[in-house]
C-alpha cells in the first residue's frame, strides 16, 4: 500500500470537503429546487474569487453518536470573494451536513468571519438554510448563536449585512437575519419563524402550514420582517449583489458611484402628472422614475405598507435612498407599517451615507381607534427620530399634500432638512381646505342662508388664499418653489453641492428611539 504523501492528504480533503453531505444529499437538496452551498457561494461571487476559511474544521460532540459524524467543514462554508469586484465575507449553510444545524464550532467559523469583516470595513453576506440549533450539543449550540448576535450588533451601522433566507431558518437562527440591513426570501423554498407549526400545535391547538406560518408572503407583506422575495436560489443571489452596488463596503465610505443615465420618460411629463383635484391619486413611482436615472430604482418593502414608497435609485450615478407617501394606497396616509417602513430604511441609509430624497404627498397621520391602541404615536415617532437623527444629505420635494404633522416628519427644513422643495400644486397646511373652513368660519357658515354654498365659496376662497407653497417659501421653510420638470436638475445639483456635507448630533453613548 502507497503512502499518502502531505500534497495528496491535502488534496483528498479539500475533495472530502467540497462533498458537505455526501452526493445522495446534494442530489436531495437539487430535488427540492435549491441549490448546495458551495453552488450558491461560487454563483454570488466574482468567479475565481473565493477564498474558503476553516474548510476542514470538525465538531468536537462525542455524544449521542456524533462522534461517527464529523464532517469536515461541520456544515457551514465561510470565507471571502470579490461581488463585482468589491471584497465581501459571505458564510453559506450546508443543509447537507446535519441540515445545516448550528453546532460550537460552526458558529466560531461565522464570528471568525465577521470579526474579520469589521477588521477589514467590507460586507457580511449570510446565505441562511439551516435547520436550528444542533440539539446534541445543547447550551454550546445556544452560545453559538448568542455570539454572532453580538457580532451582528457590533457590526450593525459598521458594514452592510445581508441576509439570504435559501431554506429553513427556525428558533433562534431567525435573530441573526432580523439584526442585519435587509432579508431576502425565496418562494417556494425558504421560511422563517419562532416556533414551528408543531409546536404551534401543542400549545394553541392552531392548525398552520409551513408556509402560512411563516412563509415569503407572511414575512414580505404582513410582518414585514423581509424586503425582497424571487421565485429562486439564483434570483436572490442577483438581487444580493444588485443591492451591495448601492452600498459602501463601510461607514467610513461613500457608495459607489456609476455611469449616469437620462431617466425614462420626459422631465416634461411631470409637469401634468399631479391631478388638480387634491383627492384624486396618482402613482409616486411615476414621479420617482422620471427623476431617476433609468432602470436604476431598486423598490425595499414594495409589498409591506405599500401606503408609502422607499428603495434606492441613482441619480447622475449617485446612490440615494428615495422614500414617498404614495396617493395611490390610502392616500399617502402615515400608518403604523408605513411609518415602521419608512423609519428603518432612513436609519439604514444613514448608517451608509446614503443621501435621502423625500416625496411628500401625505394627508397627515391615519385615525382610528385600531391605530391609536397599536402605538401610532410612538410608531410615528420613530420617523420622525430617525429623519432628526440622519446627518447624511436630506433633499425634499413637496408635490402636493403636507398636512398637519405629517408636514413636520417628511424631512421637513424644521428637523434639518438640507434642501426643501416645492411644486407649484403644493398644499402645505395644518389641515384640508374643508375641514379648516368648517372649524374657522363654524359661525359664519351656520348664519349663512345657505350653509352649504357658503361652505363651498369658503373653501374655495381659502384654497386660493392658503393653501399653496408661497406661504412657507415666504418664511424660508421652502428653498424654492419650482416646476416639476426642474426637479431632476435641481436634484443633481444639490447632491453636488452636499457631496462634502459634515453634519453630527451631540456627544452621547446613543439616543433612546421610541421603541
Amino acid at each position: 500500500m502507497s503512502v499518502e504523501s502531505p500534497a495528496e492528504r491535502l488534496e483528498r480533503m479539500r475533495r472530502e470537503a467540497q462533498l458537505g453531505g455526501g452526493e445522495k444529499r446534494i442530489a436531495a437538496q437539487h430535488d427540492k429546487g435549491k441549490l448546495t452551498a458551495r453552488e450558491r457561494v461560487e454563483l454570488l461571487c466574482d468567479p475565481g474569487s473565493f477564498e474558503e476559511l476553516d474548510a476542514f474544521v470538525r465538531h468536537d460532540c462525542r455524544d449521542f453518536g456524533m462522534e461517527d459524524k464529523r464532517v469536515l467543514g461541520d456544515g457551514v462554508i465561510t470565507g471571502h470573494g470579490k461581488i463585482d469586484g468589491r471584497r465581501a465575507f459571505v458564510f453559506s449553510q450546508d443543509f447537507t451536513v446535519l441540515g445545516g444545524s448550528l453546532s460550537g464550532a460552526y458558529a466560531r467559523k461565522i464570528c471568525k468571519i465577521m470579526d474579520l469583516a469589521l477588521k477589514a470595513g467590507v460586507p457580511v453576506v449570510g446565505l441562511n438554510d439551516s435547520g436550528g440549533a444542533r440539539i446534541q450539543e445543547g447550551v454550546e449550540s445556544l452560545g453559538g448563536y448568542a455570539d454572532i448576535f453580538l457580532r451582528n450588533t457590533l457590526a450593525s451601522g459598521v458594514v452592510p449585512q445581508i441576509s439570504a433566507i435559501l431554506g429553513p431558518c427556525a428558533g433562534g437562527a431567525v435573530y441573526s437575519p432580523a439584526i442585519t440591513d435587509f432579508n431576502l426570501m425565496v418562494d417556494d423554498t425558504s421560511y422563517m419563524y419562532v416556533t414551528g407549526p408543531s409546536v404551534v400545535k401543542t400549545v394553541t391547538n392552531e392548525e398552520v402550514s409551513h408556509a402560512g406560518l411563516g412563509g415569503p408572503e407572511v414575512h414580505s407583506r404582513t410582518s414585514g420582517v423581509v424586503h425582497f422575495v424571487r421565485p429562486d436560489d439564483s434570483a436572490c443571489l442577483d438581487l444580493v449583489r444588485q443591492l451591495l452596488s448601492y452600498l459602501p463596503s463601510n461607514n467610513a465610505e461613500d457608495p459607489p458611484r456609476v455611469e449616469a443615465r437620462d431617466p425614462a420618460g420626459e422631465a416634461s411629463e411631470l409637469d401634468s402628472l399631479v391631478p388638480e383635484d387634491p383627492s384624486k391619486p396618482y402613482d409616486m413611482h411615476d414621479v420617482i422614475t422620471r427623476v431617476v436615472d433609468e432602470s436604476s430604482f431598486l423598490e425595499v418593502h414594495a409589498d409591506y405598507a405599500m401606503n408609502i414608497v422607499v428603495g434606492f435609485a441613482r441619480i447622475g450615478g449617485r446612490s440615494v435612498g428615495i422614500v414617498g407617501n404614495q396617493p395611490n394606497n390610502l392616500s399617502g396616509v402615515l400608518d403604523i407599517d408605513a411609518s415602521l417602513k419608512a423609519a428603518r430604511f432612513v436609519r439604514t441609509c444613514d448608517c451608509y451615507n446614503v443621501p435621502i430624497v423625500t416625496f411628500v404627498d401625505v394627508p397627515g397621520f391615519m385615525p382610528g381607534r385600531d391605530q391609536e391602541n397599536g402605538g401610532i404615536i410612538k410608531h410615528g415617532a420613530k420617523l420622525l427620530y430617525a429623519y432628526c437623527e440622519a446627518t447624511v444629505p436630506k433633499l425634499t420635494v413637496i408635490t402636493r399634500k403636507a398636512y398637519g404633522g405629517a408636514y413636520d416628519v417628511m424631512a421637513s427644513k424644521h428637523i434639518r432638512g438640507d434642501l426643501n422643495y416645492a411644486w407649484p400644486s403644493a398644499q402645505i397646511a395644518v389641515m384640508g381646505a374643508k375641514g379648516a373652513v368648517e372649524i374657522i368660519f363654524r359661525r359664519e357658515i351656520q348664519a349663512a342662508s345657505d350653509p352649504e354654498a357658503e361652505l363651498e365659496r369658503l373653501t374655495q376662497e381659502y384654497e386660493e388664499r392658503f393653501l399653496n407653497p408661497y406661504s412657507a417659501a415666504e418664511r424660508g421653510f421652502l428653498d424654492a418653489v419650482i416646476h416639476p420638470h426642474e426637479t431632476r436638475a435641481r436634484l443633481l445639483a444639490g447632491l453636488e453641492l452636499l457631496e462634502t456635507k459634515r453634519d453630527k448630533n451631540p456627544p452621547k453613548k446613543h439616543g433612546n428611539i421610541p421603541l
